[in-house]
């Protein structure tokens, strides 16, 4: 099998070098020597790789398409042996990550604490942000994100799913009352949340299989999911979050959910990383980490 992967290599370099002289300059080897290990795989294989009618040689159909097979299993290979290298290799240098503001600091914050005393030669540092982040220009190595990326160069792995609810202080509920469809909506102060210019006051609910919007209106407005959140706690409307920002204080009766049976859109978080030949071992070994965590 090693001889049959050597094989593979040469005939690789042979052709990206474009003649077997120019391929045995660069293996230190001689002209014959690539004529003979060359006309050894084609005698193996039984077909001709090569069209040998000039200084430049030109590949045969089936050369072409051994070179296009050959070319995906030694990037196999190399990926592989690198993933298995680095698995061998303790986690060591800094680590800069990326995560909305509020889930940011009440979830992640707590496991990259965990993380860090697991990888002591890791450092990392937390950005938090609602805004969307460019990670090309932003220097982080992993960002949390909600929904799939519309960038090409990047990589994202999903980490959970959850929904989103419309929910309220019970202080705020017993003054104004409890929504009990949709478009009680229209008549309640509605705290929204705002990204630029755009204010999210169109809330989607699913009423059977229909899916349908709501808009909705309200004194609040914020660009922070957090502040959404602590209005909210304190009675000043109605807001519309993730589950995993409120679970805690829809347990202890701080928030009420309202419209559980008409299942607001779900929300997915992504950890979205640059597109790489092989990730050093501390983005992988983080990413597992907060995969399972989350999980």
């Amino acid at each position: 099998m090693s001889d049959d992967i050597s094989d593979l290599r040469l005939f690789a370099r042979l052709v990206n070098a474009g003649s077997l002289s120019a391929a045995a300059r660069e293996l230190n080897s001689s002209p014959a020597a690539m004529s003979r290990r060359l006309a050894g795989l084609e005698e193996r294989l039984g077909v001709r790789l090569i069209a040998r009618t000039s200084r430049r040689f030109d590949l045969t159909e089936e050369g072409g398409l051994l070179h296009e097979r050959c070319v995906k299993i030694l990037a196999d290979i190399d990926e592989a042996e690198a993933e298995a290298a680095a698995k061998g290799r303790t986690p060591q240098g800094s680590l800069r990550v990326g995560a909305p503001s509020e889930f940011g600091r009440r979830r992640i914050a707590p496991l990259i604490s965990r993380f860090t005393d697991l990888h002591q030669k890791v450092s990392v540092h937390l950005a938090l942000s609602d805004a969307w982040v460019d990670m090309m220009e932003s220097g982080l190595d992993v960002v949390l994100r909600l929904g799939l990326p519309s960038e090409n160069d990047v990589i994202a792995t999903k980490l959970f799913s959850s929904r989103r609810i419309v929910c309220a202080a019970p202080a705020y509920l017993a003054r104004h009352g409890v929504p009990e469809t949709p478009d009680d909506l229209t008549g309640h102060d509605c705290i929204r949340l705002v990204r630029g210019r755009w204010v999210f006051d169109n809330w989607v609910f699913r009423d059977g299989q229909e899916r349908r919007q709501v808009r909705v209106s309200g004194t609040l407005t914020t660009g922070s999911g957090e502040v959404m959140h602590d209005w909210a706690l304190a009675g000043k409307g109605l807001a519309l979050k993730a589950m995993w920002d409120v679970q805690e204080d829809i347990a202890a009766g701080r928030l009420v959910e309202c419209l559980a049976e008409y299942w607001c859109d779900e929300i997915e978080l992504y950890a979205v990383y640059l597109s790489r030949k092989h990730l050093p071992p501390r983005i992988r070994v983080f990413l597992d980490f907060i995969r399972a965590a989350l999980s």
